[in-house]
């Protein structure tokens, strides 16, 4: 009566933190001294599109707002390698603009690799791709708890979360 425990890899966002890391970005960048007078705002978070764009003046100053979101998320418990910066563009009134991607979900390529790496430990546990997911189950739970230890001790490029955990 030997039943397979499993759980599953994914990279979700959480998108109620992440609103409010904006938010508290955008009350810094407001009140900030460095900031005032000029062109600096986080100026959308799109959820559909999952994009986030940014503005300044300058790159220097677009980096000095990156840095204070980056902060806010990770006070919030967001993630930055979630972030995936675009080619910055110029934007109206001499100013400068910056689209960043949000990473969720696990892309092919990367399932494979995490795939791959878990094969390579030597457990008695199979890995399979389901869409952005990626379902590990074995017999003993010890070796489940192996395969999270290793991934969490080297983690990818990527932030993963452990989900459903039977």
């Amino acid at each position: 009566m030997a039943t397979d425990s499993s759980f599953d890899i994914v990279n979700e966002i959480n998108w109620q933190e992440l609103d409010n890391a904006v938010v508290q970005a955008q009350k810094e960048i407001g009140t900030r001294f460095d900031f005032r007078g000029s062109a600096a705002a986080v100026s959308e978070l799109d959820k559909k599109e999952k994009l986030l764009t940014l503005t300044a003046n300058n790159e220097t100053q677009l980096e000095a707002v990156l840095q204070v979101l980056i902060s806010k998320m990770v006070k919030r418990g967001v993630d930055p390698r979630s972030l995936d910066r675009q080619k910055l563009e110029p934007a109206t009134h001499n100013t400068v603009r910056q689209k960043i991607k949000l990473k969720s979900g696990i892309d092919r390529e990367t399932a494979k690799a995490l795939q791959k790496r878990i094969k390579d430990m030597g457990l008695k546990v199979n890995a399979g791709i389901q869409g952005e997911s990626l379902r590990v189950s074995g017999a003993k739970k010890d070796d489940l708890q192996a395969v999270i230890a290793d991934l969490r001790a080297k983690p990818p490029e990527i932030p993963i979360q452990f989900t459903n955990y039977r």
